[in-house]
């Protein structure tokens, strides 16, 4: 069965980086679609950033020019690299993948695979 494993989570300060890693197994990696999620506490789970199989990337608003998501195809990583980092990025990050073929990327009924999360505090 699909499995996503995260790390990388931590407690930082603001303005630190951090870099988030998702590990697959048991999937055609190539062929997915990777997305981080982000569910702050009391608040609905958010899109933060996808990596299409075909290489388009696309970013939720308030990230855009401080996170950027990579994948390493031959190794069935995908990693969220976070600068900048601010007191409202606190909250678990979930690594999802979602099929070629679905078009949807912004929500998480698009997707079909989470891992179990990874913490990151942003301390002020």
């Amino acid at each position: 069965q699909v499995q996503l494993v995260e790390s990388g989570g931590g407690l930082v300060q603001a303005g630190d980086s951090l870099r988030l890693s998702c590990s697959a197994s048991a999937l055609i990696f190539s062929y997915y679609n990777m997305g981080w999620f982000r569910q702050a506490p009391g608040e609905e789970r958010e899109f933060v950033a996808t990596f299409r199989w075909n290489g388009v990337t696309y970013y939720a608003d308030s990230v855009k020019g401080r996170f950027t998501i990579s994948r390493d195809n031959a190794s069935n990583m995908v990693y969220l690299q976070m600068n900048s980092l601010k007191p409202e990025d606190t909250a678990v990050y979930y690594c999802a993948s979602s099929p070629q073929y679905r078009l949807g990327y912004m929500n998480t009924v698009s997707y079909d695979h989470w891992g179990q999360g990874t913490h990151v505090t942003v301390s002020s």
